[in-house]
């Protein structure tokens, strides 16, 4: 069996594994046991009563959090040549087309977010299976496909962030930093939750958010009753 550090054991000694805090506890409690030397991502992890094999119930959004991500996310963008003066004034750290296209093609995916216009999806096409399995693939339904990528890059920057559930009906994503107040934590952390409220499938049975736990990049995991969502 492998040792548990100290801090660690700390920390795990400080939750109860079997009980379901409040948002606004959970969240306090995070920032209390975090153990790593760096300002940590602060994490949900939302477990949903949906299957996603069901074209309607394989969920995927976007949210923008009231109180950003903490992170600065690096962004390209895809357009025509009369949108890029508009992308790179609003922040985007990589315009264009062909050019952008061929150095996908050549292995580079140093970004965070894709963003492209309608009207090049076609090249962009090109590269979905590069793109694809990164995350990276502009889709309408996380806002990335829009004519307007001026206003897209900014939304990206001041804090919105996508998510989509995995095989196993689990949706995972940031709500934060460790450095960030509790309060400002649980704000990003409703909004986010809330969204996904909102986005229940019609077919979906039976209880919908299962489970939710909040942890940092170094922490015990936090139990979430999903009855505190405000």
């Amino acid at each position: 069996m492998a040792k548990i550090a100290k801090k660690r054991a700390a920390a795990n000694a400080k939750v109860e594994a079997e009980k379901a805090y409040s948002l606004e506890e959970a969240m306090a409690l995070v920032k209390e046991v975090n153990t790593a030397k760096f300002d940590a991502s602060v994490d949900l992890h939302v477990r949903l009563g949906i299957d996603p094999r069901k074209a309607d119930q394989a969920l995927r959004g976007s949210v923008s959090l009231p109180h950003g991500t903490g992170k600065t996310k690096t962004v390209a963008v895809f357009c025509t040549p009369d949108k890029e003066e508009e992308a790179k004034a609003a922040g985007a750290d990589y315009v264009g087309l062909d050019d952008l296209v061929a150095k996908v093609q050549g292995g580079w995916t140093d970004v965070d977010v894709v963003i492209a216009m309608p009207q090049v999806m076609a090249k962009v096409g090109r590269i979905g299976r590069i793109l694809g399995p990164r995350g990276l693939m502009p889709n309408p339904k996380t806002g990335t496909v829009t004519p307007d990528v001026a206003s897209a890059v900014e939304e990206v920057k001041k804090g919105k962030i996508s998510f989509r559930v995995d095989k196993y009906g689990i949706i995972h994503t940031s709500v934060g930093r460790v450095s960030f107040s509790p309060e400002n934590l649980v704000g990003n952390a409703n909004e986010f939750l809330q969204t996904l409220q909102r986005m229940k499938p019609a077919s979906a049975k039976g209880i919908y958010m299962r489970s939710v736990t909040v942890a940092s990049t170094m922490s015990p995991g936090i139990k979430v009753d999903p009855k505190t969502i405000k």
